[in-house]
């Protein structure tokens, strides 16, 4: 190419750099913006709270509108000014709190609660069957809310990624609450949990053998422990053990077994998984009467009706009470210890689902499209659509995919 051809590009291109550039913009297909509530928790130290501010800030920056009643997050350490300045806006009565069309919280709504939402609203939040009835499912039914449960909600593989977050916060926590209640300040015998040289280190027995039980045990491990772990399913167990390697004992639970082992044990965590709302109790009373005085028992599945018989609920106030010279510490929402931490993880999982949410048009598009999401879905305007909790409360069960395929004809 000759330099006149050179120079006439040269000249083109500097002429076409002083044009106003083009950009193109995303085009959301059947997008929509939400109305989002994130009200104060009223349940018993509930520290805890839906979104954080960093997640509040996504959520208006994609076109959603997010209102935070004065004070939600002051338990977790984030300030309402840092939700105005991500751009919530502050409410300040509990009805406003509660007139969006989309209302997101931890603890499942009380009764005056659902009596504030609009009839048709949706809620997301936990469910707690253990301490619900059929009256609170009826009202809900009655104010056709669509009620999309934490302990429900699966992701794309299948996992159950709040009650996952949830798990790994309370197995992190459960060790160094042991420690605690075993030294002499914490009213235990004053022995170490783990162990020094020349003294035999500490024995943890842990019932379960999912995502509580691995942080259990690898807080235990870390600190010198000897830790058991039992659970009736075998795979659950090899997983485990694979993740842990040969640091760990595992056995199925057998009463012969499980009693020889807790009459040693120094520490007991109970942390078996739910069946059919609730969790099976593996440790009777007379077990625990034949424990070592001073001995330790948390019953993280406290709030699912427990696995150990002697096992009460218990506050954060008052976290422990003693049987059978036994210390039993039962408090149903360890993850609130570490409200801020927990209210992150929580909201690092919320805030994706809501976009998707927007994006999609709405929650009736994402039920419709998304299987692992309607997993979640409990209450669908004004009918029961999870069979467990139908039959448990015995109300009447509607099928979710034949209700919002019908409503899309």
């Amino acid at each position: 190419m000759d330099e006149t051809g050179k120079s006439g590009f040269a000249a083109l291109a500097k002429e076409g750099s002083l044009y106003p550039e083009e950009k193109l913009l995303k085009v959301k297909s059947g997008s929509k913006s939400l109305q989002i509530s994130v009200p104060n928790e009223v349940s018993l130290q509930e520290n805890r709270v839906s979104l954080t501010p960093a997640a509040v800030g996504i959520l208006v920056a994609n076109g959603h509108e997010v209102q935070v009643e004065q004070g939600a997050g002051k338990n977790a350490f984030f300030q309402d000014r840092e939700y105005a300045e991500s751009g919530a806006q502050i409410v300040y009565s509990r009805k406003e709190a509660f007139e969006a069309d989309l209302i997101v919280k931890v603890e499942p709504p009380t009764k005056e609660e659902l009596n504030l939402m609009k009839p048709g609203s949706t809620v997301f939040s936990a469910i707690q069957p253990g301490n619900a009835s059929a009256e609170y499912f009826e009202l809900l039914n009655k104010k056709k809310i669509t009620a999309l449960g934490f302990e429900l909600l699966e992701d794309k593989a299948k996992g159950q990624p709040i009650v996952n977050a949830m798990s790994e916060v309370a197995g992190s926590l459960v060790i160094p609450i042991a420690a605690e209640l075993m030294s002499s300040i914490g009213g235990g015998k004053g022995i170490i949990l783990g162990g020094i040289t020349g003294v035999p280190p500490t024995r943890v027995v842990i019932l379960g053998a999912g995502t509580v039980a691995e942080y259990a045990a690898r807080a235990a491990i870390g600190l010198g422990a000897e830790v058991r772990i039992f659970d009736n399913e075998i795979y659950k167990l090899r997983r485990v053990r694979h993740k842990l390697g040969n640091q760990v004992f595992t056995s199925v639970i057998d009463s012969v077994t499980l009693s020889q082992s807790l009459l040693t044990a120094d520490v007991v965590v109970g942390a078996l998984r739910a069946e059919k709302g609730r969790a099976r109790c593996v440790v009777t009373e007379e077990m625990v009467s034949a424990m070592k005085s001073g001995a330790v028992i948390l019953d993280v599945s406290i709030d699912q009706g427990g696995c150990i018989e002697t096992s009460e609920i218990t506050s954060h106030d008052l976290p422990t009470f003693t049987k059978y010279d036994v210390i039993h510490y039962c408090v149903p929402n360890i993850a609130s210890r570490a409200a801020r931490t927990a209210t992150t993880a929580i909201s690092n999982i919320l805030t994706p689902i809501l976009l998707k949410m927007g994006d999609n048009g709405g929650i009736n598009e994402m039920i419709y499209h998304y299987s692992w999401f309607s997993k979640g879905i409990y209450g669908y305007k004004g009918c029961t659509t999870n069979l467990g909790i139908a039959k448990r409360f015995n109300l009447p069960f509607k099928d979710l995919s034949l209700l919002t395929t019908a409503a899309r004809f």
